[in-house]
């Protein structure tokens, strides 16, 4: 890797014993992926995929002590992904007594870490931090240091931005140093297309499992799809960037995409076409059999596969403003055909804590509470990441909550039904 004087003499110590160490992580890291520089950062802020204060996480409080010792700081503002625990979510007493007492011993001292080393505020737990409401949202072409999957492949994708997929702890390394190397997604050959997915359903296809079916289909490779506009529009309103959000985070868990183009919409297939495609990409028809077989193949990990749900959570990554609006009417909907006043499962929307404070302003955030709909700020993942949790029979239509717990996925629709009429489907 060839360095510039400037990276050179911090490697050599210049800015301290510190700033060389993290300075020769990134060049290490870099020389894995036989990367040719360090490029700078340009985006104003950073995101941080840890913020689960685990019991068994000491390196990583021991690590970020030595750089706050050290007087070390991140060069940008960060936001964090969810916190773990809300009082407010169902548990059990045992549940309760595993999360507080077992588990996220360390949540209070990690997040005053956090905050010392550059926290952007009290609010900024979110897996989305890219919303309007929150405020970390990277501008085109802009170079980052993220390591939340499902943010990576938005940032690149519907924004433009350019990240490659980096791990836990080489986020905040390279927000200190203020590089990254290049290679992967920041380079102009890593962005295009190694396949072209053709979209030939019937109807506007589920943004979960449409995204599940092509990550797992193209794993890390770089996909450009035809046809979807077709469904969600030429145009990036809310509604559209909401069916990306959850389409993508679909793609980067059930497969490993840190990048998509949508022909027609997202912003360098609008601008470069088909030229994006490299010569001889691979080819892959979706349409309405090919996403049936792709659901059916799901498997059930419920030791009672016939099992009443006892827990739906919906916001993985978290609801945007207007999912949750919408979700209000067909819950309300629902119920009122259904007979019913209130939702037959503890259900949970989760949310950015700033999109839930804009939420609260509105008229749907009383009707929703009236149908017996939770609202929260936690990451459904970290809630769902132990034992006890793995042997409830929890629901969901995300499919990254599907790939790394024991929860079942089901369609949007299949989810209205159980959470306003029962049953397991």
């Amino acid at each position: 890797m060839i360095l510039t004087p400037e990276q050179q003499a911090i490697l050599d110590g210049a800015k301290g014993e510190t700033m060389a160490k993290v300075m020769k992580t990134m060049v290490m890291y870099g020389d894995a992926f036989e990367a040719e520089k360090l490029v700078p950062i340009t985006s104003k802020n950073n995101h941080l995929v840890t913020s689960f204060g685990l019991k068994v996480m000491s390196p990583v409080y021991d690590l970020m002590q030595q750089l706050l010792d050290s007087g070390v700081m991140s060069g940008q503002k960060f936001s964090v992904d969810p916190r773990p625990l809300d009082k407010n979510v169902p548990a059990s007493f045992l549940q309760n007594f595993v999360f507080n007492k077992i588990m996220y011993t360390k949540q209070d001292f990690y997040e005053e870490q956090l905050k010392k080393l550059g926290l952007l505020n009290d609010d900024a737990f979110t897996c989305t931090c890219y919303m309007d409401e929150v405020g970390n949202k990277p501008q085109k072409g802009e170079v980052l240091s993220w390591a939340e999957s499902s943010a990576v492949v938005y940032a690149n994708s519907v924004l433009g931005a350019r990240c490659n997929r980096n791990s836990g702890i080489i986020d905040i390394m390279g927000s200190i140093v203020g590089y990254v190397p290049y290679f992967g997604l920041l380079t102009d050959e890593g962005r295009k297309a190694d396949w072209i997915v053709k979209i030939e359903t019937t109807k506007k296809p589920e943004a979960q499992l449409l995204g599940s079916a092509i990550g797992m289909k193209v794993m890390e490779d770089v996909p450009y799809v035809v046809g979807l506009d077709k469904w969600i529009g030429t145009e990036l309103d809310d509604a559209a960037c909401t069916y990306l959000k959850d389409f993508g985070a679909a793609t980067a868990s059930n497969g490993a995409v840190g990048l998509y183009h949508i022909e027609n919409l997202t912003p360098e297939a609008v601008e470069q076409g088909q030229s994006l495609i490299k010569e001889n990409a691979k080819v892959y028809v979706i349409d309405d059999a090919e996403l049936e077989r792709v659901y059916r193949e799901y498997p059930v990990v419920w030791k009672n596969k016939d099992a009443e749900p006892k827990l739906c959570f919906m916001g993985c990554p978290h609801m945007s403003l207007e999912q949750l609006k919408s979700w209000t009417d067909k819950v309300e909907a629902a119920l009122k055909e259904a007979g019913n006043k209130k939702v037959v499962i503890p259900t949970v929307f989760t949310a950015a804590p700033k999109v839930l404070e804009q939420f609260n302003k509105t008229d749907y955030a009383a009707r929703l509470k009236a149908t017996g709909v939770i609202t929260s700020y936690i990451c459904p993942l970290m809630y769902m990441n132990n034992p006890l949790c793995k042997k409830m029979p929890v629901i969901t239509s995300s499919n990254k909550l599907r790939t790394y717990t024991s929860a079942r996925y089901y369609t949007d629709d299949e989810i209205l039904v159980a959470i306003t009429k029962g049953g397991n489907k």
